[in-house]
């Protein structure tokens, strides 16, 4: 989730999921009938709702290109997704800034051979550009 993802409301993340998962599958779930357990009961009368904000709109329209139903189950009966939910994700505050190395040494280039047979066709392009030299 993005950052205005994160401050929708618990009825609007549970929709959000809805959708991601259908984008998500949609080779596999476009032509077959899909039953969603949900233990979120709201989301039942939001796919019947017509009148709704913008957003809700533009998620159920996206949604009516698959044939499916929302069933509601109580959260502990829903031993699947009541696991997955509690999992940690152990890369959720992992970031890890690379610099970048503007500098190139010319040596580098310089050492790519013309006869091998593995030179790419483009290395006397990137020799020229880089050292205005071409090996022969």
């Amino acid at each position: 989730m993005n950052q205005a993802e994160t401050n929708y409301t618990t009825t609007k993340k549970e929709m959000l999921a809805v959708v991601y998962a259908f984008e998500k599958f949609r080779s596999y779930l476009i032509m077959n009938k899909s039953i969603v357990y949900t233990d979120h009961s709201a989301l039942k009368y939001l796919f019947a709702k017509k009148d709704a904000k913008a957003r809700l709109l533009h998620w159920i329209l996206l949604l009516q290109k698959f044939d499916f139903k929302v069933i509601d189950t109580k959260g502990a009966e829903n031993y699947a997704a009541d696991h997955l939910s509690r999992l940690e994700n152990p890369y959720e505050n992992i970031f890890d800034p690379k610099e970048i190395n503007e500098t190139f040494p010319l040596e580098s280039l310089n050492k790519v051979a013309h006869q091998d047979p593995r030179t790419p066709w483009f290395a006397d392009f990137a020799n020229y550009q880089a050292g205005k030299f071409i090996i022969k």
